[in-house]
Order: C-alpha cells, then sequence, then structure tokens
C-alpha cells in the first residue's frame, strides 16, 4: 500500500500537484463543516464547505455564503489560512515545476519541493522557496500596514478590527483570493484611493508571478551596478502585456459604463477613472467588486469575461490561460497575417513547441468554459450572459459574480467546484506534462495541407 501511494504521489509532477491540493481543499472543507466554523454554532453542509475550500485553496473568491457574516472567526481564521497555504504553494510549485522543465532542476529536487516540506537540503530550491515567502511575507505586511491604518484613522475602526480588516484584505489580494469581509465587498471604499490602489497594488503584484518578480529585484540590484537591464523575455512579454490589458480595461470599462446611473455615472470623472482602474485589475486575476456587477452592461460583461479568461502571469497567483500564453498566440496571429515564417517577439524567435503549447492551453480552456456554461444552463434559470460569467469568473479564478452564485443548486456548485479545481491547477500541470513529454521524431511524414478558412 504504501508504494502504490509514493507512486501516485512522485511518478509525475502534475499529478503530485493535483492531490496535494486536492488533499489540502479536502481537509479545508471537514474543517468548515464543524460547527465551531460558523456563526450560529450549527454544523455546515459539506457541499458548502467544499465549494469555500475550493475556493480558497485555489484562491478564487467565489462564495455561496457572506464570508464575514456566516463564518465565526475561527472559519474565516481556516479560510485565511487556506488562501496563504494555496496562494503560496501554486507560487511555490508552479516556479519548480519551471525549473523542472528548463533543465535547471532534477526530477528529485522537484518531487522533494513539491512535497512542501521544509528539510529540502538543495540551495537552490531552499532560494526560490525562501524567495516565495519572503516576497510574500513583505508585500502583505506593507499592504496590510497600510490597510490598517486607513481603517483605523480613515473610518474610525477599533484598532484590532483596523488589524484584522487591513491585513485579512492584504492576504486575500495578494493571493488574488478576493475574499472579502463585508457583504458588498469593497463598495463602499469605492471612492477611496487608500483602500482600492493599495489593493489593486497588491493584486497586480501577485498577478504577475513570483519569477518576474525574483527577476525584477534580481535586476534593480544588477542595474545599480552596471546599470543594464537584460530581462528576460517572459519577464518582458509579463509586464508588457500586463500593462496593455490594465490600460484597455481601464478605457473599455470607462467608455461602456461611464453613463450608467446603476454603476459609474453618479461619479465625478476622477472617480470613475478610478473606478474604472480598479475595476480592470480586479477583472483580470481577483475578485473584489466597488461596483454592482449585476447592473453592468451586457457588452462590459463581455468585455470582463474576456479579461478573466486571459488572466495573469504565469507561476503566480492569478488564474486564466496566463498573458504570456495570449501573447505567444498573437505573435503567432500577427506572422502569419504578415505571411512571416516565423513568430517573432521582441527580436526573439518563438520555439515551435511554446506555440503548441499555448494553442492547446487556450483551446482546452475554450472547450471547458463553453461544456461547463452549457451543463450550468440546465441546472439553473438565469441569462446566458450571467451564467457566461460565472463560469468564465470560475475558469479564471477571478471571484467576480453578477450575484447568482448562492442561486446555484448542488449540482452547478460542483460544476463551479470542478471549473475553479481545473482553471487554477490545468494551465500549470497541462504545460509541464506537455514539456515533460516532448520528445524528438526520427523521421518526417510527407507534408500536406488542407484547406483552411
Amino acid at each position: 500500500m504504501t508504494r502504490v501511494w509514493q507512486k501516485l504521489f512522485t511518478t509525475h509532477p502534475a499529478r503530485t500537484v493535483v492531490m496535494a491540493f486536492a488533499m489540502v481543499i479536502l481537509a479545508g472543507a471537514a474543517v468548515l463543516s464543524l460547527p465551531v466554523s460558523s456563526q450560529d454554532g450549527r454544523a455546515t453542509d459539506l457541499v458548502t464547505s467544499l465549494f469555500t475550500s475550493t475556493s480558497a485553496v485555489c484562491v478564487t473568491g467565489l462564495v455561496v455564503v457572506d464570508t464575514g457574516t456566516y463564518w465565526s472567526g475561527f472559519g474565516e481564521g481556516v479560510i485565511l489560512a487556506l488562501i496563504q497555504v494555496g496562494g503560496f504553494g501554486i507560487m511555490a510549485m508552479a516556479s519548480l515545476l519551471a525549473l523542472l522543465v528548463s533543465g535547471k532542476l532534477r526530477l528529485r529536487m522537484q518531487l522533494t519541493a513539491q512535497a512542501e516540506t521544509k528539510s529540502l537540503g538543495i540551495g537552490d530550491v531552499r532560494r526560490v522557496l525562501l524567495g516565495v515567502a519572503g516576497t510574500t511575507v513583505a508585500v502583505e505586511l506593507a499592504i496590510g500596514t497600510a490597510l490598517a491604518l486607513r481603517f483605523r484613522f480613515g473610518y474610525g475602526e477599533s484598532t484590532v478590527d483596523s488589524v484584522y480588516l487591513g491585513f485579512f484584505h492584504a492576504v486575500s489580494a495578494f493571493n488574488n483570493a478576493g475574499f472579502g469581509l463585508h457583504p458588498d465587498s469593497l463598495t463602499r471604499y469605492a471612492t477611496d484611493p487608500w483602500v482600492t490602489l493599495p489593493i489593486a497594488a497588491a493584486v497586480i503584484l501577485g498577478g504577475l508571478g513570483f519569477p518576474v518578480l525574483l527577476e525584477l529585484l534580481r535586476h534593480r540590484r544588477r542595474m545599480r551596478t552596471t546599470g543594464r537591464r537584460g530581462w528576460t523575455l517572459h519577464t518582458k512579454l509579463t509586464l508588457v502585456t500586463t500593462a496593455a490589458l490594465l490600460v484597455s480595461g481601464t478605457l473599455f470599462t470607462a467608455l461602456l459604463e461611464w453613463g450608467n446611473a446603476a454603476t459609474l455615472g453618479p461619479f465625478t470623472w476622477g472617480d470613475k477613472l478610478l473606478e474604472s482602474f480598479f475595476y480592470s485589475a480586479m477583472s483580470r486575476t481577483a475578485g473584489f467588486n466597488a461596483l454592482d456587477i449585476g447592473a453592468m452592461e451586457a457588452s462590459t460583461l463581455l468585455m470582463t469575461c474576456t479579461l478573466m479568461f486571459i488572466g495573469g502571469g504565469s507561476a503566480g497567483t492569478a488564474g486564466g490561460i496566463k498573458v504570456t500564453t495570449f501573447a505567444v498566440l498573437a505573435a503567432a496571429m500577427l506572422a502569419e497575417v504578415r505571411g512571416e515564417p516565423n513568430s517573432t517577439v521582441m527580436s526573439r524567435r518563438l520555439a515551435p513547441h511554446a506555440l503548441r503549447q499555448a494553442l492547446t492551453v487556450a483551446l482546452l480552456g475554450v472547450g471547458l468554459v463553453i461544456s461547463a456554461t452549457l451543463a450550468l444552463l440546465t441546472v439553473i434559470r438565469a441569462p446566458f450572459e450571467d451564467v457566461l460569467f460565472e463560469a468564465v469568473s470560475a475558469f479564471g479564478t477571478v471571484g467576480l459574480s453578477t450575484g447568482i452564485t448562492a442561486e446555484f443548486p448542488d449540482s452547478g456548485r460542483l460544476i463551479l467546484i470542478m471549473l475553479m479545481f481545473v482553471g487554477r491547477l490545468g494551465p500549470i500541470t497541462l504545460v509541464s506534462a506537455l514539456a515533460l513529454r516532448e520528445r524528438t521524431r526520427r523521421y518526417q511524414l510527407p507534408e500536406e495541407r488542407p484547406v483552411i478558412g
């Protein structure tokens, strides 16, 4: 039996990731089901507990019960711990999987790191994990302190409540979880840049991915001595695509919702731009909202679905197909339109296997969202755009909702649980599996050109 379990957990890195996160989710659901986790002292049904645990570990933010009013202090602490474990585990394991694929780590090191033990014994693996932990603590401490000060002196909260609110939202934001302690999420702080901007900063930093953050820190020190940047193509793609999506999301949100009396209409032009930027940042990866999403225009919901599907950076806390996947596909399309034989980005030629992997991840994501939307439409009577929005939000582990999450029956909630789980771990494990299975063919088949278009 022991050998069976060892084989199950160590035969493939992707399997290790899936099994580890599944066990954490089940453990979290079991604890949240206990009477001590709810405010009324009653046991929570299994589906609700499983949904909440999955949403926390997969750092999504979709909820079927209000976090601040349903769960007790103990339950909120469990959710916060699941968010932290999910965010740290995802960043650490995804980063180490990337190192394994690039050939810089042996399989034994990778499997040891995936087990998330603290006795790694390997210098490079230890540095990666300590770097993830150090970055996480530093960002969460800085954002949590800023928010706590604002809640204390700007809103008159007690010192204890200010610290709790500040650090809960900081952890939730950096891990891109989107869990809030208010029934209206952050709507009450919609026009307060001292709350929205720090949270947006934490979300963006967490969504860049740890490899990018580590490289930025490393090259900042290098620039002090040499004055040269020397970023890798991955970092450049992530930064440029992230900035482009943030700007385009802000502009489209402002344009589409500027006159909507139920969303941006009542605000001043400055507050409208602030809210548009905040919504653009949240729709990429996090689940906080400061606007009534259910009152938004259908065009805005479609734009948001696009941003949620793309997601954030690789090997980070964000979901979606990832910005680098989107950038690689865009480069391939541009090369085809120009009639060029190779896809190039920033004076670099993209490897053919990278294009195939990007196309595979994107098409599988589309197929999964369409299939899940079709299944959800059979179990709930709701507008199509709302159901599609919910499915994309779950797959992209974003957590935004038009307000219908709690209306789904247990069957619908189980579908959303599957979407959150696959959406968080699917792209990481799929790309790793594809890369590890890559092999060279010693012969070439005859070439044929089917009719396209």
